[in-house]
């Protein structure tokens, strides 16, 4: 291939960037790295489940030691990728970019402030699983090999991060758990206590969703919103389900919109609902009508 060649296909290219805001990233160095994201969603994890990564041997003797130097560790490097977060948005609005700075630092005080509140959290998560997976057989296994707790502990870091409007970051985590388990939780999901996903394997649960104590939900479930009408905008307004306490949702159902699911009811699997379901009922797909053929024995 010729020099020539080369140079009418750089042009082409650089062309093509014109314009593109949003899908370039040239002259822009205030953009938090996913790479760092996941380092730090890492830390945060050794944090919450000590001796989890196996980084670093922890022992009664040297915990204090460990947690310290890990603390200070996300001290600079959140605050930093939080800064370059809001740097960039302050660069998309043309904002004033005096106190990106300040409120990073803030905005990581507040995190690392709530680890013991989330540490709360996902016992009640763990025990709701370990209560509800007859095939658990520890607190252990659970930790280090259920997605659903991977999807959760992710979600609940996300959720603060979120909470005080923190752009980019909370996705970028949020993602990196869809990558790893095939559970997409939004940031904005609010979820309560005993959050138990069994198998978990394709669930959406979308950014205004409502989930409360002691619900559990299994593979393939959509807590999603129904799709705009021409015209309409729903950023910003409530758009998803609301599953109240002691709700059970079965493999593949789906529930759509700012509906309500109540207390207590039982969602059977493939079903579709679009319309709120009252306290205590169980909805439910009628039985097939099943087909039995005898296979011909061979001669």
């Amino acid at each position: 291939m010729e020099n020539d060649d080369i140079k009418k296909f750089v042009k082409a290219i650089v062309d093509t960037y014109e314009d593109d805001s949003g899908i370039n990233f040239i002259d822009t160095k205030n953009l938090p790295l996913r790479d760092r994201i996941r380092e730090i969603l890492d830390l945060l994890m050794e944090v919450i489940f000590p001796g989890y990564t196996g980084a670093t041997e922890v022992t009664n003797a040297n915990i204090t030691f460990v947690i310290g130097d890990i603390l200070c560790k996300l001290q600079d490097q959140l605050s930093e990728q939080i800064e370059s977060a809001l740097l960039h948005q302050c660069r998309l609005k043309k904002a004033d970019c005096d106190s990106c700075r300040i409120m990073a630092q803030e905005v990581t005080h507040h995190l690392l402030s709530q680890l013991p509140k989330i540490r709360r959290l996902l016992k009640t998560d763990i025990q709701a699983a370990f209560d509800g997976d007859p095939a658990a057989s520890s607190f252990e296994e659970i930790v280090l090999s259920y997605p659903g707790l991977r999807a959760i502990t992710t979600h609940r870091i996300a959720h603060e991060l979120y909470l005080k409007n923190v752009p980019l970051i909370p996705r970028i985590m949020s993602e990196r758990a869809h990558h790893e388990t095939g559970i997409d939780i939004h940031p904005g999901a609010r979820i309560s206590e005993r959050f138990f996903i069994d198998h978990g394997t394709g669930i959406v649960i979308g950014e205004t969703s409502i989930i409360g104590n002691n619900v559990k939900i299994y593979q393939g479930v959509t807590l999603g919103a129904l799709a705009p009408a021409k015209g309409q905008s729903l950023r910003g307004v409530k758009r998803h389900p609301t599953i109240e306490d002691d709700v059970t949702i079965y493999a593949e159902a789906t529930i759509l919109g700012d509906v309500t699911i109540g207390k207590g009811a039982v969602i059977g699997g493939n079903v579709w609902i679009k319309d709120s379901v009252p306290a205590g009922v169980i909805v439910s797909m009628p039985s097939p009508e099943l087909v039995y053929i005898q296979k011909k024995a061979k001669k």
